[in-house]
C-alpha cells in the first residue's frame, strides 16, 4: 500500500507538471494563433429568407435618424454701417474740398505777390552771355535731359485744368491694375479693392474699388470717358469740387449697388470706376444737354449729350430689371442719378452753404485777421470757371 501510494502520488505530480508545461507552451507558441492577428470568423447560423429581410431593414432608431443637415442660409447683410459711412464720407469730401479751395486761392495770392517782387528784382539784370556760357558748359547728356524736361513741361502746360486733375486719377488706377498682377497681393486686393455687401470689410472697399480695375479694357474705357469729360466738369465746378463729386459718387453708387444686391440676393463682388465716371458724364450732359458728342471709332455719327444720357440710363435700367450681369447696372444708375441731382439741386444745398466751414477754418489758420479772406470777397469763389455757384 505504501508503494502504491507513492506511485499514485508520483503519477499525480507528473500529470500536474505536464499540464502546466502544456499550458505554458500554448501561451508562448505563436503558431497556436492565426497569422497577422486575424481570427477565424465563427460560422453564422443559417437564417430563413424572412429573417434576412428583417435584418436588412434599418432599425427603428436608424430609420428615424435625420439625414444630412441642409446648408446654412446666408443671412442678408445689414447696410446700416455702409449707409452711415456713405453719408459721413460724402460730407467730409465736400468739407475737405472747400478747405482745399480756400488754401489754393490763398497760395495763388501769395505766389502772385512773390512773382511780382521777383520780376522787379530781376528786371534789367538778365545777361544772355552768362546763360550762353552756362549752356556750353553742359555735357551732351545733360542737354538731352534738359530738352526732355522742357518737352514734358510744354506738354503739361498744354493740358487743361481738368486734364491735369484727371491725370492723377488715371495714374492711381494704373498702379492698382498692376497690383492685381502680383500673385502675393491677390487676397488683399480681393478684400479691399472689391465691393461686396456679404464681405466682412464693406466700408473701405466702397472707396478703393472706385480705383480698381482687373481688365485693361475696362480701365481704358472708363479713363477715356473720364478724360473726355474732365475739361467740361472742372470748368463747371472747379477741381476741388470735382474731386469731391467724383469720390462721393463712387461711394454712393457702391451703396446703391449694395442695396440692390441685398434685395435680390445676388451677393457678388464688383469693382471699377464706372459709377463715379457715370456721375461725371451725367453731370455734364444734364448741365449742357445740347452739346454734340461722337463715337471715337465712328466720328461721322453725332448726337446730343442729353440723348446719350437718356440712352445710357435706359440701358442700365433694362439691365437691372432683366438681371444682366455683364456690368453692375445698379452702380451705373446710382452714379448717373447722383450726377444729375447734384448739378440740379445738390450744388445749391451743399456747396453754396460751405461759408461757415470756410470761415471757421480761416479763423483757425489766422486768428485775429478780422475775417478777411484771399480775394477780398465775402466768400470763396466757385472754383475757377463759369458754372453754377
Amino acid at each position: 500500500m505504501a508503494w502504491r501510494g507513492c506511485v499514485m502520488k508520483w503519477a499525480k505530480t507528473e500529470f500536474l507538471r505536464s499540464n502546466n508545461t502544456t499550458s505554458r507552451s500554448s501561451r508562448l507558441n505563436p503558431h497556436n494563433q492565426q497569422r497577422c492577428s486575424f481570427r477565424r470568423e465563427a460560422k453564422r447560423p443559417d437564417t430563413k429568407k424572412g429573417n434576412v429581410t428583417q435584418e436588412t431593414k434599418a432599425s427603428p432608431s436608424e430609420a428615424g435618424k435625420p439625414g444630412p443637415p441642409p446648408p446654412p442660409k446666408v443671412p442678408r447683410p445689414t447696410l446700416l454701417k455702409p449707409l452711415m459711412f456713405t453719408v459721413g464720407f460724402t460730407g467730409c469730401s465736400f468739407g475737405v474740398a472747400a478747405i482745399l479751395q480756400y488754401e489754393t486761392l490763398k497760395s495763388r495770392v501769395t505766389t502772385a505777390k512773390a512773382e511780382e517782387e521777383s520780376e522787379k528784382l530781376l528786371q534789367g539784370s538778365q545777361d544772355m552771355v552768362y546763360w550762353h556760357d552756362w549752356w556750353n558748359k553742359l555735357s551732351g547728356f545733360q542737354r538731352q535731359l534738359l530738352l526732355l524736361v522742357s518737352m514734358v513741361d510744354d506738354f503739361w502746360s498744354s493740358l487743361t485744368e481738368g486734364q491735369k486733375t484727371v491725370t492723377g486719377i488715371i495714374a492711381v488706377n494704373a498702379v492698382v491694375l498692376c497690383c492685381w498682377r502680383i500673385p502675393s497681393m491677390q487676397r488683399s486686393m480681393i478684400k479691399y479693392f472689391t465691393s461686396n455687401p456679404a464681405s466682412k470689410t464693406r466700408c473701405l472697399p466702397m472707396v478703393l474699388s472706385c480705383f480698381s480695375h482687373y481688365s485693361i479694357i475696362h480701365m481704358v474705357a472708363n479713363m477715356y470717358v473720364l478724360w473726355t469729360f474732365s475739361s467740361g466738369i472742372v470748368s463747371l465746378l472747379g477741381k476741388e469740387q470735382f474731386l469731391a463729386l467724383y469720390l462721393s459718387a463712387g461711394v454712393i453708387s457702391t451703396m446703391v449697388s449694395y442695396m440692390c444686391k441685398t434685395a435680390t440676393g445676388r451677393l457678388h463682388p464688383s469693382l471699377g470706376a464706372s459709377g463715379a465716371v457715370m456721375a461725371v458724364l451725367a453731370a455734364v450732359c444734364a448741365k449742357v444737354p445740347e452739346a454734340k458728342l461722337g463715337i471715337i471709332f465712328l466720328p461721322m455719327i453725332t448726337f446730343t449729350a442729353g440723348s446719350a444720357l437718356k440712352v445710357l440710363v435706359a440701358i442700365d435700367t433694362a439691365g437691372l430689371i432683366l438681371g444682366w450681369r455683364l456690368f453692375d447696372h445698379a452702380a451705373h444708375l446710382g452714379g448717373a442719378l447722383f450726377g444729375v441731382w447734384y448739378v440740379a439741386y445738390g450744388h445749391k444745398l451743399i456747396w453754396r452753404k460751405r461759408e461757415p466751414l470756410v470761415k471757421l477754418w480761416h479763423d483757425m489758420r489766422s486768428p485775429g485777421a478780422g475775417g478777411s479772406r484771399p480775394g477780398g470777397g465775402p466768400g470763396v469763389g466757385g472754383g475757377g470757371g463759369p458754372g453754377p455757384q
